[in-house]
């Protein structure tokens, strides 16, 4: 029995990276960007104002109010492109670009105008209300790294600097195959002694949120001839496999039989971990496979351990794995004696602003009602038990 480190670094040195390749800006979000995002201009690109108002030479308004002679306007979109003198103002809109000669903008409410004449009737020092040029970014700066995973709100950027593609991460193919006789497609009603596959789409999902493109194959029964056929179907069109069920040390657990009838390499097949104990790491040539335990949140944690990791890591992220923090326990909490113990919890913040652990109410490693709520797994380490009031490391899903 290995350590889940122990285990993510097995992974980690087998892991290979995909390809790249051409996308349209607004069909990249959730990619992972494959090249540097660069700014091809300073940001603002001019000095422009922060407000409505008049560009001054502050100097000007030092014995406010003050009385200038208006000779012109600047919007934008529509900058005043001459050089300001002393004793004169421009009137100047938000965004504008700031006329030469002006190092000050007062705001329009401070004013007053009439037949061409400004009155500042308050004093205004050099600077002030101005966003310089180049203040955001400069031409040239990296806005974006490679390995950066494109969220929506990197889409203005990217898309202010002329990205109108973006060079991403091909997605790699995931392959689920779920196993065990007892299992019916979600569409059927179960029959005596069967259950509806909800593994499959689960991890379905959690492959796409890592930006992968996960393929459902057909279920596969506790029949080890069948059981191998379908593993190799699913093997030739995928990057990763992942199999559900049928990984422990049962009759019926064909999983590890099946692999090693097709030349895999089976590299772990037990962690120190609650829940998931039983987890499979095996290769076939280039190609990752992952058996995850049949109970429900058993696989989501030991995708979010394991998989989830890997899939960013073939797309080159520099973050694959769960952001960690630390969050208080509202409740005690205990770890199994030789295992590193995973629970899951929801999120609050009390009246001092900590972030505050919750425990869901659930009743082991079958439990996905229990689990579907939750926000982030505590990690406690095998042995220990926590209290209420305890700080405990936490990781976010």
């Amino acid at each position: 029995m290995i350590t889940v480190t122990e285990a993510t670094m097995a992974i980690q040195v087998r892991t290979r990276t995909v390809g790249s390749e051409k996308l349209p800006l607004r069909e990249s979000v959730g990619r992972v960007l494959s090249e540097d995002i660069t700014a091809d201009t300073d940001l603002p690109p001019f000095d422009r104002s922060q407000m409505d108002g008049y560009a001054v030479i502050a100097e000007d308004t030092r014995s406010a109010p003050a009385r200038l002679k208006i000779v012109g306007e600047s919007s934008a979109g529509h900058g005043w492109h001459h050089e300001m003198k002393s004793g004169e103002a421009v009137r100047i809109m938000t965004g504008a670009p700031l006329p030469l000669g002006a190092n000050a903008v007062q705001k329009i409410e401070l004013t007053g105008e009439t037949d061409g004449i400004v009155t500042i009737n308050e004093s205004t020092k050099p600077a002030a209300n101005i966003v310089f040029r180049g203040s955001e970014i400069k031409a040239g700066d990296r806005v974006f790294s490679k390995g950066e995973r494109v969220t929506e709100q990197m889409i203005a950027s990217m898309a202010a600097f002329g990205c109108s593609s973006v060079s991403v991460s091909v997605r790699p193919i995931v392959g689920i195959l779920a196993t065990g006789s007892e299992i019916v497609p979600v569409e059927e009603t179960p029959g005596i002694d069967q259950i509806r596959n909800s593994n499959a789409p689960m991890l379905a999902a959690l492959s796409l949120r890592c930006g992968a493109l996960p393929r459902e194959f057909r279920l596969a029964d506790d029949d080890l001839e069948r059981l191998t056929g379908r593993i190799a179907e699913a093997l030739e069109t995928s990057d990763v496999l992942i199999i559900t069920g049928g990984v422990s040390v049962g009759k019926y657990d064909l999983t590890k039989p099946a692999l090693r009838c097709l030349g895999a390499e089976i590299r772990f097949e037990k962690v120190s971990l609650k829940p998931g104990k039983p987890a499979v790491f095996a290769t076939l040539g280039e190609k990752l496979i992952f058996g995850l335990p049949g109970n429900p949140v058993s696989a989501a944690v030991t995708f979010e351990l394991f998989v989830r990791p890997a899939l960013l890591q073939m797309q080159g992220s520099l973050q694959p794995h769960l952001r960690s923090g630390h969050a208080v326990l509202a409740t005690p909490v205990k770890a199994a004696k030789e295992r590193d113990t995973y629970l899951p919890v929801t999120l609050s913040t009390d009246n001092k602003g900590r972030l505050i652990a919750n425990p869901t109410r659930w009743q082991g490693s079958s439990d996905f009602v229990g689990y579907s709520r939750a926000e982030s797994l505590v990690v406690v380490e095998a042995g220990r038990r926590l209290e209420a009031g305890d700080v405990a490391s936490v990781l976010f899903l």
